[in-house]
């Protein structure tokens, strides 16, 4: 607690220049998302802070007259990218949709303080699958996406309906259902279109039984 104090204390006698730098970045989960915090200034940075609204507060700061680094309720994932006296990215790596939020940098140098801001997203691909009941009626799962994936038939079907399934974790199930009676196609597609990336599962209708999946 007494180094928090100490951070604020120095941030408070310096005059606060707000730069008006929105980053927003977008990340697959697992993957590493790195936000940046330029220094317009030509002078040595003598504080750095980084803040995001959590529970309480989290706080990742690095002293230069100490060359110290402070941490309060951020996780050991999220760390700096290279040293914060020359370059204070914020590295977080594996990213977790927990993470997802609003950032601010704080710099300090002698010629005040500057505010730089950043918003995570943090995206998570489906896991898609295609089934089949004695309905005669392919069944396209892509479950748990964020944000919701998209599905659509080749061919395309007046026979088609979809249902949608939301998660505590703000991922999002959607399941499209595709009846083929009387088709006199071979084959059904069902495409998947997601940020993360696209898929294709392909299911034999004479056989009723998948065929291949492309990405």
């Amino acid at each position: 607690m007494a180094q928090k104090w100490a951070v604020l204390a120095v941030l408070l006698f310096l005059p606060i220049n707000l730069v008006e730098a929105h980053n927003r970045v977008r990340v697959e989960a697992g993957h590493e998302a790195v936000l940046s915090c330029p220094n317009i200034s030509k002078t040595f940075l003598l504080l750095v802070t980084w803040k995001k609204s959590c529970s309480s507060q989290c706080l990742l700061s690095y002293r230069r007259d100490h060359n110290k680094t402070s941490r309060l309720n951020f996780s050991e994932r999220i760390t700096w990218k290279y040293s914060p006296a020359s370059d204070p990215a914020l590295r977080i790596y594996p990213v977790s949709l927990g993470d997802e939020g609003n950032y601010t940098c704080e710099t300090a140098n002698s010629e005040g303080s500057f505010h730089f801001f950043s918003s995570l997203t943090v995206i998570v691909p489906p896991t898609v699958t295609l089934t089949h009941d004695k309905s005669r009626v392919a069944v396209c799962q892509a479950s748990a996406g964020k944000p919701p994936a998209d599905i659509s038939w080749i061919p395309e079907s007046n026979h088609s309906s979809e249902e949608e399934f939301h998660h505590p974790n703000g991922t999002v199930t959607r399941v499209s259902y595709f009846g083929w009676v009387n088709s006199s196609f071979p084959s059904v597609t069902c495409l998947v279109t997601h940020p993360a990336r696209n898929q294709s599962l392909v299911m034999d209708l004479r056989g009723s039984s998948p065929l291949h999946k492309r990405s």
